[in-house]
């Protein structure tokens, strides 16, 4: 699926917005020193080394031109933080997602259901600064059989860890996103996170709470990292 991707006034308010929730989530301390659950990589990370914020587009046109994934915008600041260090900020971090379209569909795979190789749409990484954050621009996940609506993440540290996970929705959110036409007409059923068994070992403590904004979402999480 494709749009013109265009929304620079939105893009800068909405990323602003996922800032502040990152702030506020600061002022609130505690939460941020619980250590995230470790969950699957998944068959659909590529290392593509895309180093950017807005990961909507295709990093360079293809034969078929620009791909710019449908959707509703979501601003997603993460902050990584070394929770058994007193919860103090991991600055230089790289941090990657990747998650599938409106329809389904990871970029830059072969599946049985779709052949996406060459296009590079909702994938992308970011450095951590002094204060351990990145923040991203994409849109709401999409859903595919089997699987509730998620994100994956990957951090890298210059001590060279490696931690991976999975993020999830509030449903009542996912339900209200996916009402959008980008959405709408896809066969079989999504699955709620509750019966999704990858969810259930620690879905519970990966779970955003986006916050509407125009015409789009912001949400933020912060992840806490054993120490190594």
């Amino acid at each position: 699926m494709r749009n013109n991707g265009d929304c620079r006034p939105g893009r800068r308010r909405l990323l602003a917005l996922a800032g502040g929730l990152l702030l506020a989530r600061a002022a609130g301390a505690a939460p941020g020193c619980v250590i995230s659950p470790a969950q699957t990589e998944g068959p659909y990370f590529v290392d593509a080394r895309l180093n950017r914020s807005d990961i909507r587009a295709d990093a360079h046109p293809g034969p078929d031109g620009m791909i710019v994934a449908a959707g509703v915008p979501l601003a997603l600041a993460l902050r990584v933080l070394n929770a058994g260090a007193g919860c103090a900020p991991v600055a230089g971090a790289m941090v990657d997602i990747w998650h599938c379209d409106a329809a389904g569909i990871y970029s830059d795979t072969v599946d049985p259901s779709f052949d996406s190789r060459g296009h590079t749409f909702l994938r992308g990484y970011q450095v951590s600064g002094s204060d351990g954050a990145v923040r991203f621009l994409t849109i709401y996940p999409g859903w595919y059989r089997g699987r509730a609506v998620h994100i994956h993440f990957k951090v890298r540290t210059d001590a060279g860890r490696e931690f991976t996970s999975q993020l999830y929705f509030d449903e009542a959110v996912t339900d209200e996103a996916h009402a959008h036409a980008a959405y709408r007409g896809r066969a079989g059923r999504r699955i709620p996170n509750a019966a999704d068994g990858i969810f259930r070992d620690g879905g519970a403590r990966l779970l955003l709470s986006p916050q509407r904004h125009g015409d789009g979402y912001a949400a933020a999480f912060d992840i806490g990292l054993k120490a190594a």
